[in-house]
């Protein structure tokens, strides 16, 4: 079979991520869909998370538990550098960038509050996107290039983001439709923190 006994030679894919910013609104929507090689393993994974009490709204793209340990030094980051998302992310950038064991990991994040969108990787790249549109994954460039379709629309961030998605979903083959769901409206409030 490709690939061998074990799986050599297949590669993990395990998400599509899109964050609209529009006219004060945040949505950030992940589908569910695990794929291993080309067999998909789980359809309803939750890679949309809020933390730091519901005032951060995070994404993952990459190996799961390398997104878990990357979420919770993000969160002991934001701990120490309250309502400071920037900061608290360039830290944790560089600290990724150079520890000998937080560099090997595979991920991408989203990270979003009420002002600011950002993308982290893995090469230390803190990015905030000029348009207001994040997307990783398998799927991220087909979602992207539907926001950004969509964004001189009178849709709402939220339509914006579930119509991108949806377009990606028909479109690549490691992004589902069961999609997750958060962001902040034009007054800031955002989601309840998850226990």
């Amino acid at each position: 079979p490709p690939g061998g006994a074990g799986g050599k030679g297949k590669k993990w894919r395990a998400t599509t991520i899109l964050s609209i910013r529009k006219d004060g609104e945040v949505a950030v929507v992940g589908d569910g869909q695990v794929s291993f090689g080309d067999m998909m393993l789980k359809p309803n994974a939750k890679k949309v998370r809020v933390i730091d009490n519901g005032r951060v709204i995070t994404g993952f793209a990459g190996a799961t538990a390398d997104c878990l340990t990357l979420l919770e030094r993000l969160e002991t980051r934001l701990e120490q550098r309250p309502g400071q998302l920037m900061r608290a992310c360039v830290e944790m950038a560089k600290g990724w960038r150079t520890d000998k064991y937080l560099r090997h990991l595979s991920a991408m994040l989203v990270v979003v509050d009420k002002d600011v969108s950002l993308t982290l990787t893995g090469n230390g790249d803190v990015i905030e996107p000029q348009d207001g549109i994040i997307g990783i994954g398998s799927g991220g460039a087909y979602a992207t290039a539907a926001a950004r379709a969509l964004m001189d629309t009178d849709l709402s961030a939220k339509e914006v983001a579930l119509k991108a998605m949806t377009i990606a979903a028909d479109m690549c083959v490691y992004t589902n439709h069961n999609f997750v769901v958060e962001g902040f409206d034009k007054d800031g409030k955002g989601p309840e923190a998850e226990n």
